[in-house]
């Protein structure tokens, strides 16, 4: 099976790093760099411009933006704007963003599937070269247009993702996105249920599969020495049985094991903390949650979340990055 591949980079890597990342993964057959911005650390656009102008063809992507700390208007002139630098290659992906970082920076996560609707609604229109008057919940907007003036007025072929976890997002995405972005650490049996709720999102905007791309975040560990690759991700696994525990419940982690990581773990966890608990973690919960191992074990895996409906994995590397991009070279 041939499937199209992506880079995913967040921050444990300069941005010159990752541009050279980026450069590598093109001439390997790469098809997207998708850039996270899901903590108060790098935002996603800054080094999404430097990926660009160092590659011809490879799309580049956030992943994801939150739908609540920008105007969607500059959220758009910003999008548009990346478009301008690397015509037709940005995808702009939005997410709901999570607790309790968004409590802490004073944001309430009241209503996040109506504000996503009403974000993506008014986002798309403005890069469409549409003039927008909406008045909804969360976003008020009053005749406002992406205001042209030393350039052409065109409509800007930025598609929108949702990044969706949970079923309600993920029908929304069905019903009003160009793309969903699957979550990361999750096994691929999780997807057989988010590929249901996707179908009835889809059904009410009377869509069909094949008019939604549906990449998904994978944890990619590659060694030669299947044990180093497992233990190279086993404490990103551990502090996600903390963080979101009702995820790995659905991807079918015992509640035991659930329980005894969580009387370890506060928030946030210190490093002490998370390598205490992963002592608790077994080789089998890692495997289940991840792509870890050998080249060809790791291959084998990612195949698994493309036959359970994914169509691209965004590969997130741990350790050796250009190993990595070499398993996969096209």
């Amino acid at each position: 099976m041939t499937y199209p591949v992506a880079l995913y980079l967040q921050d444990a890597h300069s941005i010159r790093d990752g541009m050279s990342f980026c450069a590598y993964a093109e001439r390997k057959g790469f098809s997207a760099v998708w850039q996270a911005e899901s903590r108060l650390v790098r935002e996603a656009t800054v080094p999404l411009a430097a990926y660009a102008t160092v590659t011809e063809n490879l799309r580049v992507a956030s992943g994801v933006s939150d739908i609540w700390s920008r105007n969607p208007a500059r959220l758009a002139a910003t999008f548009s704007t990346l478009d301008d630098l690397a015509p037709g290659r940005v995808i702009l992906g939005l997410g709901a963003w999570w607790d309790p970082l968004a409590a802490k920076v004073g944001i309430a996560r009241r209503r996040p599937l109506t504000v996503m609707r009403e974000v993506l609604t008014v986002v798309r229109g403005l890069l469409a070269n549409e003039t927008v008057t909406f008045h909804g919940e969360w976003v008020d907007l009053d005749g406002v247009e992406l205001d042209y003036v030393y350039q052409d007025r065109r409509a800007k072929a930025v598609p929108i993702y949702i990044g969706a976890t949970g079923m309600k997002m993920m029908e929304l995405a069905g019903e009003i996105a160009d793309g969903v972005v699957l979550n990361y650490l999750v096994s691929p049996d999780y997807n057989d249920r988010a590929m249901d709720h996707l179908q009835a999102g889809l059904d009410r905007a009377g869509r069909s599969m094949d008019d939604i791309d549906r990449p998904q975040l994978v944890v990619c560990s590659v060694h030669d020495d299947e044990q180093v690759a497992l233990d190279m991700a086993r404490l990103m696994v551990t502090q996600y049985l903390g963080q979101q525990p009702h995820i790995m419940a659905a991807s079918g982690v015992p509640q035991s094991l659930l329980d005894a990581v969580g009387e370890v773990l506060t928030w946030p966890a210190t490093h002490e903390q998370v390598e205490k608990a992963s002592k608790l973690v077994p080789d089998e919960v890692v495997r289940m949650l991840t792509a870890s191992g050998t080249p060809e074990q790791v291959r084998s895996r990612v195949a698994d979340y493309i036959a359970h409906g994914a169509t691209c994995p965004i590969l997130y590397p741990l350790g050796d990055v250009r190993a990595m991009i070499d398993a996969f070279a096209r």
